[in-house]
C-alpha cells in the first residue's frame, strides 16, 4: 500500500472513478441522446479529473462550461452542445 503523502487512498480513487463515471454519463447524455444541457455540481475531485473530462467532452462534440460553485472546494460545470 503506498502511504505516501498525497498519494490518493482507496476511497479517493473510487471517488474520483465515480465522479468521471458521471461526467461520462451527462456528455454521453448531450451527445447522444439530445439533453440540450446537463448540470454536474459539487464534484468533490473535480481539479484532479477537469482535463481528462475536458478532453472527453471535446471528443464527443460537446463542451464544459464553468459555473460558480455552491461550495468553495468543489467543481461545478454544465455539459452542453457546441454552439455553431
Amino acid at each position: 500500500m503506498d502511504t505516501a503523502i498525497g498519494a490518493p487512498s482507496d476511497t479517493d480513487t473510487a471517488g474520483i472513478e465515480g465522479e468521471l463515471r458521471l461526467v461520462r454519463q451527462a456528455i454521453l447524455m448531450v451527445s447522444e441522446y439530445g439533453t440540450p444541457r446537463v448540470v454536474v455540481a459539487g464534484l468533490r475531485f473535480g481539479n484532479l479529473i477537469l482535463e481528462r473530462c475536458e478532453l472527453l467532452a471535446e471528443e464527443a462534440g460537446v463542451q464544459l462550461v464553468p459555473l460558480p460553485a455552491a461550495v468553495g472546494d468543489r467543481l461545478d460545470f454544465a455539459v452542453e452542445r457546441v454552439a455553431r
